[in-house]
């Protein structure tokens, strides 16, 4: 059997938008089932600030694979100790938080890409390769350092004074913006400014990204919102997340009950 190609990567080479969902409180896997029966291009799952553990990540990779839906994960932190584990569990993405510098950035793909991009360790046969083992290692390591995706997220001030070191850095493919920690930290969360500036920061984002042919990645909570961002060149839309979708679902139809 070949080893897989990761369909996020091909569908943004070939211009479409893709439309995912946080994954923050459901863990099992067979919910990647249903938001694929959705019409869901991929999901985001969040090992940060929710509770799946690496077991039950590894289990959502196997059927993430099986479905050609893949999964992005973003870990609690961008070391090579959680890259090396989720690539090597099957992950295709990675959602990588709070890159502030070009140092970090450099990091993170020395621990996802083998050489030349980088130095990714060596697993063997594993998920990560669908069990192939090929008879042209150099072909192989090729083909698997070209399904990686990552996105790296800028969360703070300090991230932006290094905009172009970080979104040009060699082996990231796309950037996103942490808007929560990022307006905490400028001291507009929660302030009748913080859309302004958040979106102000949101542009320079934009910018940075077409000018080193990278994509963007964007968390909206509307319709609106996502198609907004979508004239404005985001390719990859993160609608919500299940807490989000749940609650707000429920919460209408019992208001209208009651």
């Amino acid at each position: 059997m070949p080893m897989k190609a990761n369909p996020l990567k091909a569908a943004l080479a070939a211009g479409r938008v893709q439309i995912g969902t946080w994954i923050n409180l459901i863990r099992t896997p067979s919910v990647l089932t249903l938001l694929k029966s959705a019409g869901l291009d991929y999901a985001r799952i969040d090992m940060e600030h929710s509770s799946p553990s690496m077991e039950t990540v590894a289990d959502m990779a196997a059927l993430a694979r099986a479905l050609d839906f893949p999964i992005l994960v973003r870990p609690p932190a961008g070391t090579r100790e959680w890259v090396t584990r989720l690539l090597d569990a099957g992950v295709w993405g990675l959602h990588i938080p709070q890159v502030d510098n070009p140092d970090i950035a450099r990091e993170v793909v020395q621990a996802a890409r083998y050489a030349p991009l980088g130095m990714r360790g060596m697993a063997g046969l594993g998920p990560h390769s669908d069990f192939e083992r090929s008879s042209d290692l150099s072909s192989q390591l090729r083909f698997l350092n070209e399904q990686v995706h990552i996105t790296v997220m800028l969360e703070s001030a300090e991230a932006f004074r290094h905009l172009d070191g970080i979104v040009g850095m060699p082996g990231i493919d796309a950037v996103t913006l942490g808007p929560s920690d990022l307006a905490q930290e400028l001291g507009v969360l929660g302030t009748p400014d913080q859309r302004r500036v958040i979106d102000e920061y949101r542009g320079r984002m934009i910018e940075a990204a077409r000018k080193h042919g990278k994509d963007v990645a964007m968390l909206v909570p509307s319709v609106d919102e996502a198609k907004r961002w979508i004239q404005a060149g985001v390719k990859i839309i993160v609608y919500g997340s299940d807490v989000d979708i749940l609650k707000n679902g429920f919460a209408a139809v019992v208001q209208q009950l009651r």
